[in-house]
């Protein structure tokens, strides 16, 4: 297994410190890499931002998509862009912890960006159809206890790992269905494929309309739509498998754009009068913003909680 060790001076590294925003311009368009699919979740609310950014500062922004390997295809081609401002991407803090230390050979690390701001949680939780035998989620360990062969939908290695563990913690096997990102897993339940499947904000809309129930939560807390799905960690899972959207730049990134950027971006995302923060209000409850040290700290939590993660799915 890979391991996960940061030392002080290469943490410091890795991000510009908060300090007072200078008058920086981009010396020129900005790249802002996508790292999901057209019309998901996470490519929408990105376009927005460089939509509303465009309005307010006049920079030129060039949306780019760069998907695969859960966001590595971005960190890899990102790493490697002028550390000046006119490069950015979006991914969740995932790409640079679980996927990252599970990959033999991610091709990144940690130390090769600087974390400008996060935008929003994922919202994930596990999903049933409304006209499902399954209405919690004791109905579906006890249906899996009894023989019952259920498909359980997953959109990443690490939310399979969630599948074993919820399935672990209740002695039973839950039959992991691989799909292709968040609307590959609703697309499956609503067409009666999978039993259960995981959703990253992307059942907001059809829970809203009471056709999709939210069973679990896969966050730290009980999900905004669902306050009655429990955590898994009240379900005896030791771990949680949201994760936050963010920026990030290439490492080396001055203070001065690294304060810019996140200050701008987290203004448009937190503005109640912008298209974006409806947006992800809609679909992920609300904004998340965590800028500088603050979302460095975060990124490298989650990486220490990614390495127990595997060690516990690897027993």
């Amino acid at each position: 297994m890979k391991r996960f060790a940061i030392g002080t001076a290469a943490c410091l590294a890795m991000t510009a410190p908060l300090s007072h925003a200078a008058d920086w311009q981009p010396s020129g368009p900005i790249t802002m890499m996508i790292a999901f699919g057209a019309g998901g979740g996470g490519d929408t609310q990105a376009r927005l931002i460089a939509e509303e950014l465009e309005k307010r500062h006049g920079w030129k922004i060039i949306p780019q998509q760069v998907t695969g390997k859960g966001g590595a295809n971005l960190a890899r081609k990102l790493k490697g862009q002028p550390a000046d401002g006119t490069a950015i991407g979006l991914a969740v803090t995932e790409t640079f912890g679980y996927n990252m230390i599970s990959a033999k050979n991610a091709g990144y690390s940690a130390q090769d960006f600087t974390y400008l701001t996060s935008t929003a949680g994922s919202q994930m939780g596990v999903m049933v159809r409304s006209d499902s035998p399954y209405k919690t989620w004791n109905d579906v360990a006890a249906a899996a206890k009894t023989g019952k062969a259920i498909k359980f939908g997953a959109m990443s290695p690490k939310l399979a790992d969630g599948t074993y563990l919820l399935g672990k913690s209740q002695g039973v096997e839950f039959n992991t269905v691989m799909l292709n990102g968040g609307k590959g897993v609703l697309d499956a339940l609503v067409a009666g494929d999978i039993d259960v499947g995981w959703g990253a904000g992307i059942q907001g809309k059809a829970v809203r309309a009471g056709e999709i129930v939210n069973l679990v939560s896969g966050e730290s807390e009980r999900l905004s739509l669902s306050p009655d799905a429990p955590t898994t960690r009240e379900l005896g899972v030791d771990f949680t498998f949201g994760a936050l959207f963010l920026f990030v730049a290439p490492a080396g990134l001055s203070s001065d754009a690294a304060n810019t950027l996140s200050k701008a971006i987290g203004e448009v995302v937190n503005d109640s009068s912008t298209k974006v923060n409806a947006f992800i209000n809609k679909g992920f409850g609300g904004p998340k913003v965590i800028a500088g040290e603050a979302l460095l700290q975060y990124v490298l939590n989650d990486g220490a909680a990614a390495k127990r993660l595997l060690e516990a799915t690897s027993k």
